[in-house]
C-alpha cells in the first residue's frame, strides 16, 4: 500500500509538472515506475501465497514472479547507477556539459536500461540460468542453488552478479565519492559559509537525497544478497525458513522508501502532495495560499 500510494504520488507530481521537469528528473520517474511495477505485478501473488501457506499456481506462475522481480530489480539498480553518473557529470560542471544531458539523451538511457534489464530477465527462459522457488516456499527467484550443481547456472549467476550487482554498486559508490570530493573542494574555496550560492546549496541537497535513495536500496537488498550467497555455497536447508523470509521481505520494502525521502527533502514535492490531497478531497485545509504562490522551479524534487 505504501509503495503504490507513494510512487503514485511521485508519478502524479511528474505529470502535473511535466513541462518543468529537468532531464535528470526523468530517471526519478523511471525509478518510481519500476517500484510500482514490482508492487503491482508481484506483491498480490506473494501475499496470497503467504495466506495460503504455500505457493499459489504451478511452475508458470513461479517463473512469472521470478522474472518480474529480476526485471524490476535490475531496472532499479541500473537506474540508480545512471542517476549517480549524471549527478557526477552535472555537479560543479560547466553549462556546456549540463546542456549535453538533454531529455532525449535521458530517454535513450532509460530505454537502454529497460532493454538491458529485460535481456537479463529472459535469459533463464532461453536456457541460460534457472528460476526456482525460494527456500521458504512462498516466493520465487533465481535458482541460487544451481551455482554448483550446473555449469550453466554457475556461469549465469557469476555473470549476473558481476554485471548487475557488483559493477553498478561500485559505480554508484565511486560517483558519490567523486561528488563528495568535488563539493569538498568547492566549499574550501569559499571561506564564508554565508556566501555559498543558493545553486550550490540546492546541488548539495539534491546529491544528499540521491545518496539516501541509493543507500536505502543497497541496504535493503544486502541481507537478501547475503542469504542468497549462503544458498550458493551451502545447502538452503541449513537456514531456517524465517532467516530466508525476512531478508526477502526487507528487500521488497525498498520500493516504499523513495517517496518519503522526496517528501522530506523537497518542498515542491510536499506542496504537490498537498495539492493532490485537495484534488482527492483529502484534508483540503492543509493546502494554504502560500504554497500556491511558490515559484514552480525554485526547488526540484528529484536526483
Amino acid at each position: 500500500i505504501l509503495t503504490i500510494l507513494g510512487n503514485s504520488a511521485v508519478l502524479a507530481t511528474a505529470v502535473r509538472r511535466s513541462s518543468l521537469l529537468k532531464s535528470p528528473e526523468l530517471l526519478t520517474v523511471n525509478l518510481a515506475v519500476a517500484d510500482i511495477g514490482m508492487a503491482l505485478s508481484m506483491y498480490p501473488l506473494a501475499i496470497a501465497s503467504a495466506w495460503n501457506h504455500a505457493w499459489l499456481g504451478g511452475e508458470a506462475s513461479c517463473v512469472y514472479y521470478a522474472l518480474m522481480g529480476f526485471l524490476f530489480g535490475v531496472c532499479s539498480m541500473m537506474t540508480l547507477c545512471a542517476m549517480a553518473v549524471i549527478r557526477l557529470l552535472v555537479t560543479d560542471s560547466s553549462k556546456s556539459t549540463g546542456n549535453k544531458i538533454t531529455k532525449n539523451t535521458v530517454c535513450i538511457l532509460i530505454a537502454f536500461i529497460w532493454l538491458y534489464s529485460l535481456l537479463w530477465a529472459i535469459l533463464p527462459l532461453l536456457g541460460w540460468g534457472y528460476y526456482g522457488p525460494e527456500p521458504f516456499g512462498i516466493s520465487c527467484t533465481i535458482a541460487w542453488s544451481k551455482f554448483h550443481n550446473s555449469p550453466n547456472g554457475f556461469s549465469f549467476i557469476l555473470s549476473m552478479f558481476l554485471l548487475c550487482m557488483v559493477l553498478p554498486a561500485l559505480t554508484i559508490i565511486a560517483c558519490y565519492l567523486g561528488i563528495a570530493w568535488k563539493v569538498h573542494r568547492a566549499y574550501q574555496e569559499i571561506q564564508n559559509i554565508d556566501r555559498i550560492p543558493n545553486a550550490a546549496k540546492l546541488e548539495k541537497k539534491l546529491t544528499l537525497m540521491a545518496v539516501l535513495i541509493s543507500v536505502g536500496f543497497l541496504s535493503s537488498w544486502t541481507p537478501y544478497a547475503a542469504a542468497s550467497f549462503w544458498a550458493i555455497f551451502n545447502s538452503s536447508d541449513s537456514l531456517q525458513p524465517m532467516v530466508t523470509l525476512l531478508p526477502c521481505l526487507f528487500a521488497k520494502s525498498s520500493t516504499a522508501y523513495n517517496p518519503f525521502i522526496y517528501y522530506v527533502f523537497s518542498k515542491t514535492f510536499r506542496c504537490e502532495v498537498k495539492k493532490l490531497r485537495c484534488c482527492c478531497g483529502w484534508r483540503g485545509h492543509y493546502f494554504s495560499s502560500n504554497s500556491s504562490t511558490e515559484h514552480p522551479v525554485s526547488t526540484v524534487w528529484s536526483g
